[in-house]
């Protein structure tokens, strides 16, 4: 008899004896609870995140707050170059991509895939604040060949983090007093065709895009102050 059911309905329970019982809901309930849970396998850009955005033991919240906010200070402008000079977007009146918007760059360049690049190098760099807070800012990981599982130098992190909070928050503060006083970062005034110049829709969408920067600088700062107040009490993250 019971050899034609495939599949019996859930409640069912079979005992030695060969009897069909059908199981009480309370019951039912009981045995659906102490089922293990099986969670599903993370995502890789999951794992991905969470291996690089990991804070080690220790850092204290606004330091994981500040660490992820930073990418997001160079990510405005960045995005308002590639609209306006690689994807020719009408968002400001000025010409972005005429001879005297290259510069220096050479011929060879376009400069629609410079912009890019140098947007993604910008976010690369930013990028590297999140390493004061997370394991791989203390122990290079395991993946690395030769150096994986070995602490990264205090002064390896510290050195280039002091330098370039002080040259970003110098630079930008600079360039922010001169376009109030209507200067370039050179002191000379600024033209009629200055693309942040504010009195326009356009003028004040890159004026936004471009105030963030202000905060790179002092939060590159705080987060290398708490780094070093982190390594000096020997608390180092295991990374695996």
């Amino acid at each position: 008899m019971l050899a034609g059911l495939d599949s019996p309905p859930w409640g069912t329970r079979f005992t030695f004896a060969g009897e069909v019982r059908r199981v009480p809901g309370d019951e039912r309930r009981g045995m659906a609870s102490s089922l293990p849970l099986v969670r599903p396998p993370a995502l890789p850009w999951r794992r991905l995140w969470h291996g690089l955005h990991a804070p080690v033991p220790g850092v204290p919240r606004w330091a994981r707050v500040a660490a992820l906010v930073v990418p997001l200070t160079v990510l405005p402008s960045s995005l308002w170059r590639i609209a306006t000079v690689t994807l020719h977007l009408p968002i400001t009146d000025t010409s972005m991509t005429g001879p005297d918007a290259r510069g220096t760059l050479p011929a060879w360049m376009p400069l629609g895939l410079y912009v890019v690049l140098l947007s993604i190098a910008s976010e690369l760099l930013a990028f590297t604040a999140v390493g004061l807070v997370a394991r791989w800012g203390e122990v290079v990981p395991r993946r690395v060949p030769v150096l994986g599982g070995r602490r990264v130098p205090t002064l390896a992190a510290l050195i280039p983090a002091t330098l370039g909070a002080v040259v970003l928050t110098a630079l930008w503060t600079w360039t922010g007093v001169s376009l109030a006083l209507g200067r370039d970062i050179r002191g000379r005034a600024l033209g009629a065709d200055f693309p942040l110049d504010p009195h326009d829709w356009q003028g004040a969408v890159a004026l936004a895009a471009y105030v963030p920067l202000l905060a790179w600088g002092p939060l590159l700062g705080a987060l290398t102050v708490a780094y070093a107040r982190r390594r000096s009490s020997g608390r180092v993250g295991a990374f695996r």
